[in-house]
């Protein structure tokens, strides 16, 4: 090998991962800037909405923006007690059904806010009788136009194709959103900007717990509650990067079947929030050391103790509703971390393109 080209594969070494590194690095700014200049807004938002006094909600989106909603659904069943769904929407797009919408809120989340099916199916809404929100990275996109409310998550440009700092911001955005439906200012969310510093800080024991996993052949993330989007999104993050298959469950579902396919050899995740949700997940950890698991526990230092490894989170005094925020981040950088263990680059995984036009 030349010195030449050994000194052009040194550059791309160090080049793998830049962007999506950077973009993980600004998200304490991102929360930041959502707190300080975009929660008035999302307050009257929610004011307007909450004075048309919806009498159901359904939440409409895809890939990391579709673990943002179902986190949303948490929020506003636990929070609020409005029965929420997870539409499907091919029912209207492929199929042309015309459900009747009235006094519906109709959520939408997406990043570019370009996706055709989900631009076709939140106009279809709103002609069905639906009260519409948009929560965007993009308020001049199609989905905003179409959209009778907005709201823009103020993340910035987002350019590696797995996105980060956006769901971060969505998540926030959309808490600050549940919690103006309520009258309520968010303040829980407050501490979040400094405690996720504090997190992205420790990038060398992510990187440890990355050696760990570089090469397993398959991954099991299980969480219960406000953890199980966080489950979901950790899941996508570590397929389309790193290209492991990335299973997640329910705690309750994992016990349900996919318990058997655990053993020692393939990595569990268990994302345990502090409260009520790591509490009903406590007999599925149980059940998961009794099978020998490798078992990383990403939640209070206490559970993180007591399994083979993990990722101790600052919960004390963070109210358990907002801390996925803080959650994905530990598994946003291990999947970033494993990546590049494996020598690929998380900026730009195969076969993916930063606006999926689904229809």
């Amino acid at each position: 090998m030349s010195a030449t080209t050994s000194a052009g594969h040194d550059e791309y070494d160090e080049q793998r991962g830049r962007i999506m590194s950077g973009e993980m690095a600004e998200q304490p700014a991102v929360l930041r800037r959502i707190l300080d200049q975009g929660a008035p807004r999302i307050r009257e938002v929610a004011a307007a909405i909450a004075e048309r006094a919806p009498r159901f909600v359904l939440l409409t989106a895809r890939g990391t923006s579709d673990n943002a909603a179902l986190y949303a659904k948490y929020l506003l069943e636990i929070r609020l007690g409005l029965p929420c769904g997870l539409t499907s929407m091919s029912t209207t797009t492929a199929y042309g059904a015309k459900p009747d919408l009235t006094d519906v809120l109709v959520v939408t989340v997406s990043q570019s806010g370009g996706s055709p099916d989900l631009v076709a199916s939140t106009k279809a809404a709103r002609e069905a009788g639906a009260i519409t929100l948009a929560v965007t990275n993009n308020p001049d996109s199609p989905l905003a136009a179409v959209s009778e409310f907005h709201i823009d998550i103020q993340a910035g440009p987002e350019k590696a194709l797995p996105a980060t700092k956006t769901y971060t911001a969505s998540l926030l955005a959309l808490y600050l959103f549940v919690e103006g439906l309520r009258g309520e200012d968010g303040s829980a969310a407050r501490v979040l900007p400094r405690l996720a510093e504090q997190i992205l800080a420790r990038q060398d024991e992510v990187r440890a717990l990355a050696s760990r996993y570089r090469f397993a052949e398959r991954m099991v993330i299980t969480s219960r509650g406000y953890g199980h989007p966080t489950a979901k999104e950790a899941a996508l993050k570590l397929m389309e990067t790193s290209y492991i298959p990335a299973l997640a469950y329910s705690g309750a579902d994992l016990l349900h079947g996919p318990l058997a396919m655990v053993d020692n050899i393939s990595p569990v995740i268990a994302v345990v929030t502090d409260g009520r949700g790591g509490e009903a997940l406590q007999p599925v950890l149980d059940r998961l050391r009794g099978r020998g698991a490798d078992l990383c526990v990403v939640g209070p230092k206490g559970q993180v103790e007591a399994a083979s490894a993990g990722f101790a989170l600052p919960t004390e005094g963070v109210a358990e509703e907002v801390q996925p925020i803080l959650e994905i981040l530990p598994l946003q950088m291990l999947a970033y971390e494993v990546t590049i263990a494996r020598g690929q680059d998380p900026d730009a995984p195969r076969a993916l393109a930063k606006v999926t036009e689904t229809r």
